[in-house]
């Protein structure tokens, strides 16, 4: 049996320079790779390229990807931007005219560790050479269950026993079969304004935006979507407030609509994602996990998105001191590469029965093994303490901006998941979407990637890398408050 505290022996360690204390390199993947191969360190690529030169020298020079795809590529994608993107390095992102951009938008909180991490790209081409079929199916190998782990380690008791899939709508799905079969009971509850997927049984539980239902019903029965305590944007800033009336709107639930024997799972995202950006009071956690417990539910955290040390602890949920029964993992995970997890007790998947649910491709080993990658890298790097620092950075610097432009109604959020919300003015809290759209469309002129959330996409969404330096916090924040105050200022609400 395989050694589970050794390192990967398909993906040795390699030596790491922090990211940005270096040049930025603006050589495609291919050529880095061949640097590799030649025998130089991974590391080489971060040092030898001056910004001036990442400006021009891409060898596909002002390629128009927008036009290529219009013929086959399919439309129903949205997109925040219609730029042509080249391939990625450290911390920045260039454009096929050889444009380096800050990317704070990192695939929507996917490359936690910026491009190219040396780590995980030595660790993914470790593993290409080895094995890259998935043989969850027919057995074992070493990636997954050393993937498992060390995944499980980092959660407290009695959550140790991990299943891999490949998305976050996966995970979603998974959780809720889990509740529904292990419990026997059919209803869910979720909460307005969550995001949690787009595939059918992850979209009956979503309300972050009408789109994402329109047209599929009816989806998934016996789900019950209850408020959010959303603090500023519906209860004026009081936490107390949010906190009560959420609350209640859980005992009305089972004191007049459905019984509470009946429902199988709670699922909630820990801070709000696509919603807002909006973190559940800590109180409120406490009190959902208690009425839970009360009366035998399932509690489900989405961590797809605050999890891996995002919220400046491994798990978004840690900062309740509570413990979930099953939580969904994604996005971060192996930086990049499709993969995904559920994570619960041992009891409750063996409830769960032998064949209840599966994938072809989950366990991927190559995404395991960058997955593996991702942790130690965490670890290594004490990369949760640096997203809570530079976090504390970044709410601090944006809190200044705010002082000294009223449109900015609210800066929220823990670690390095930060919203700043724009409205018309502070007094009517109306949100200001437009002109978020010009701020991001500005930035991204600047070099800054940023993107927005919320119903009417009036919040700005700062997420960082996690070993993001303070010198990026401030450039970050020095072209935001550039753009924002060369934005005219709007009088009317959004229609």
């Amino acid at each position: 049996m395989a050694d589970l505290d050794r390192p990967l022996s398909l993906a040795p360690s390699t030596p790491r320079r922090h990211l940005y204390s270096a040049p930025i390199d603006s050589r495609t993947p291919g050529d880095a790779v061949a640097g590799t191969a030649k025998g130089r360190s991974t590391t080489d690529r971060w040092t030898t390229t001056s910004t001036k030169d990442a400006m021009t020298s891409t060898q596909d020079d002002a390629l128009d990807l927008a036009e290529l795809a219009r013929s086959h590529l399919t439309p129903v994608l949205g997109r925040y931007f219609e730029r042509s993107w080249s391939h990625g390095v450290g911390h920045r992102l260039f454009d096929t005219a050889g444009r380096a951009y800050l990317d704070f938008a990192n695939g929507i909180a996917v490359s936690a560790l910026g491009h190219a991490h040396p780590a995980v790209t030595a660790a993914i081409h470790a593993q290409v050479d080895r094995l890259t079929v998935p043989t969850m199916a027919i057995g074992y190998s070493e990636p997954p269950v050393r993937l498992a782990a060390a995944l499980a380690e980092t959660f407290p008791a009695p959550l140790d026993t991990v299943m891999f899939l490949n998305s976050g709508s996966e995970a979603i799905e998974a959780a809720l079969k889990l509740a529904r079969r292990s419990t026997g009971r059919p209803a869910i509850v979720s909460f307005r304004g969550g995001f949690h997927g787009r595939t059918f049984g992850a979209a009956s539980v979503t309300s972050s935006s009408l789109n994402y239902r329109r047209g599929y019903e009816p989806l998934l029965p016996q789900v019950h979507i209850l408020p959010f305590p959303a603090v500023y944007r519906d209860f004026g800033g009081d936490e107390d407030r949010a906190t009560a009336t959420c609350l209640q709107a859980l005992r009305d639930l089972v004191a007049s609509v459905v019984p509470p024997e009946t429902i199988a799972a709670a699922l909630i995202e820990p801070v709000l994602g696509e919603g807002g950006y909006s973190p559940a009071p800590a109180p409120f956690l406490r009190g959902l996990r208690a009425f839970c417990d009360e009366h035998g539910i399932l509690l489900i955290a989405d961590e797809v998105q605050t999890g891996f040390g995002r919220t400046g602890r491994m798990w978004g949920f840690e900062h309740a001191g509570i413990v979930p029964d099953i939580v969904c993992l994604a996005k971060a995970i192996a930086n990049g590469l499709p993969l995904s997890a559920i994570v619960s007790s041992r009891d409750l998947q063996n409830r769960w029965g032998r064949g209840a649910h599966g994938s072809t491709f989950g366990g991927n080993p190559v995404a395991c093994a960058a997955g593996l990658a991702v942790l130690q890298t965490i670890r290594e790097g004490r990369l949760v303490e640096n997203a809570a620092a530079r976090g504390s950075e970044l709410t601090a610097g944006l809190g200044r901006i705010m002082a000294e432009d009223d449109r900015i109604g609210d800066v929220r959020g823990p670690g390095l998941m930060v919203g700043a919300e724009l409205v018309i003015d502070r007094e009517s809290r109306a949100p200001d979407g437009d002109t978020t759209d010009a701020v991001l469309a500005r930035c991204a002129d600047a070099g800054l990637l940023l993107l927005s959330c919320g119903v009417q996409h009036q919040v700005v969404r700062w997420i960082p890398p996690l070993d993001v330096t303070p010198a990026e916090v401030l450039e970050g924040l020095e072209i935001f408050a550039d753009a924002l105050g060369s934005v005219p200022r709007r009088t009317e609400t959004r229609a």
